[in-house]
């Protein structure tokens, strides 16, 4: 099973938390919205990830198992 970030970008407010705790799945766009990869959060990173999705200001985050 693996575990991917998504993000709903209605919510969204461009904080950056995102970014700053999974730059291996989220990067930031030109004005500071996450782009997120399809790919799926590496098993090192699965840790800060849900600690994104906790701490996201706006609980603009969720974390999916897909398998």
């Amino acid at each position: 099973m693996t575990q991917h970030l998504k993000v709903d970008m209605i919510v969204c407010d461009a904080h950056g938390v995102c970014a700053e705790l999974v730059p291996e799945v989220v990067s930031l766009d030109e004005w500071g919205y996450p782009v997120v990869s399809s790919a799926p959060v590496p098993a090192t990173a699965v840790k800060h990830a849900r600690k994104a999705v906790k701490l996201c200001p706006r609980l603009a985050l969720r974390l999916e198992d897909r398998g």
